[in-house]
């Protein structure tokens, strides 16, 4: 396992094969982090996911990393991500979204994505979680649905990230999204299987 620091507010930084990991946006508790980034053996984040906000993953030193999948990339990784939901809520979606800035959603300029428009994105992307959407604009989403998650169970989410400008630091927003009430009908509500947009979130 990668070397653990502790950060203000009880925060853990873990850096595993010059990659850093940290929960200081919250929303989670980060727990390990094994693996080289490489289609064989990709990173493998374990974590707690609390709720009810999102649960917000920080990375640093992609650039530095470079790219470890074969893809025409400056920089890329594989991850396998394990959220434990230790919220009181059954998780029915997921969601994943990359940003660079954490108060805005991250278009198709800066070059970060889940692998868009690559063969290796879609034999290696998987879950526990029998479907799935991927969306690249106007933000960089996957979204997993088909299954329900109780509080005590674990979620697995493997997918691969690249960028053809990496700057130091970029986030991994992670949005687990509870049943739509039948009492009241919202025309925001998500339903099981569509694919939601995460809201801005002020960075911390």
């Amino acid at each position: 396992m990668g070397s653990i620091w502790s950060l203000p507010a009880l925060a853990v930084e873990i850096t595993q094969e010059g990659l850093t990991f940290s929960d200081e946006a919250g929303g989670f508790t980060l727990k390990s982090v094994t693996g080289k980034g490489t289609l064989d053996d990709p990173y493998v984040v374990v974590e707690e996911v609390t709720g009810p906000r999102d649960a917000v993953l920080t990375i640093s030193g992609l650039k530095q990393v470079g790219n470890r999948i074969g893809s025409h990339h400056i920089a890329g990784i594989a991850m396998t991500k394990i959220a434990v939901n230790r919220s009181e809520d059954t998780w029915l979606n997921y969601q994943l979204e990359l940003r660079e800035v954490p108060t805005r959603h991250s278009p198709y300029e800066d070059g970060l994505s889940f692998a868009q428009n690559t063969v290796i994105a879609g034999a290696f992307t998987a879950s526990s979680f029998p479907s799935m959407q991927r969306l690249d604009e106007p933000q960089d989403t996957l979204g997993f649905s088909g299954k329900s998650i109780s509080p005590g169970e674990s979620a697995e989410f493997s997918f691969l990230i690249t960028d053809m400008s990496p700057i130091g630091k970029f986030y991994l927003f992670q949005q687990p999204l509870q049943p739509v009430s039948d009492a009241a009908p919202d025309p925001r509500a998500v339903q099981q299987g569509a694919l939601p947009l995460v809201p801005d979130i002020p960075s911390h």
